[in-house]
């Protein structure tokens, strides 16, 4: 039997490559260990069945930020702890692979209102959060408020301008139907509550909030539950 050694050493051993580069092929998820990606330099294998993949690059790995679908009915802090490569949306097309550092040190931007389900960003990078922090109030979110209750157009108007919530005007927003009985809300930095607040002003009672948009970026089809990467031209 073969004494168990770091895979960094393995790798070296069967590239020739410096200890700094083994290290970053290895964590950019370049090495394969019996067919699975470890990224790990610190892993110990023995016999097992080491592979560099070809088009290998001995790279740091990037931050991310992740676009996570919280189901209703979840806080999104549970949800968040469903985050790693089984829920990862199988039709993400931004080309990059799950890895474990991936889902370290992410930072959240943007709170969804009280109750709502939808999009919820997570980010490791310092880039991302510094923009939706800064620009939070010049950002577009778009959500989706499924209602019961009449509405006549007068009162659709006021929704779109002239309500008024903890005691100052609301600026304009853009209110239509989306169907019979979800209403579609196009608007910059919503307060905490003002969704439910502007539903039940018009006599409407709310039956669920979900965000399906910040700024640029769409939730797209990612289901409840999965995430997918904000790809590289996608923009907030």
């Amino acid at each position: 039997m073969t004494d168990p050694i770091r895979l960094s050493k393995r790798l070296i051993e069967l590239v020739g490559c410096s200890r700094r580069e083994a290290e970053l092929y290895i964590q950019g998820g370049w090495v394969l260990v019996d067919g699975e990606v470890v990224d790990e330099p610190q892993f110990k294998v023995a016999s097992q069945h080491v592979e560099l993949l070809p088009d290998a690059v001995a790279a740091p790995v990037e931050p991310v930020t992740l676009l996570l679908h919280v189901p209703a009915g979840h806080a999104p802090a549970s949800a968040v702890a469903t985050l790693g490569p089984a829920t990862h949306w199988p039709e993400d097309a931004s080309g990059l692979r799950p890895l474990k550092s991936h889902f370290e040190r992410l930072t959240a931007c943007i709170p969804l209102q009280a109750g709502a389900d939808g999009l919820h960003v997570l980010t490791q990078d310092w880039r991302v959060e510094r923009k939706l922090r800064e620009d939070l109030s010049k950002i577009e979110q778009e959500y989706v408020v499924e209602v019961s209750g009449e509405l006549s157009p007068a009162q659709l108007k006021r929704l779109n301008h002239g309500l008024s919530f903890n005691d100052r005007p609301l600026p304009p927003c853009k209110v239509s139907w989306q169907n019979e009985t979800r209403l579609r809300f196009a608007l910059k930095n919503p307060q905490p509550g003002q969704l439910v607040f502007m539903c039940n002003s018009v006599g409407l009672k709310v039956l669920g909030l979900k965000r399906i948009r910040i700024g640029g970026v769409p939730m797209a089809k990612v289901q409840p539950g999965q995430w997918r990467y904000l790809a590289a031209k996608e923009r907030f």
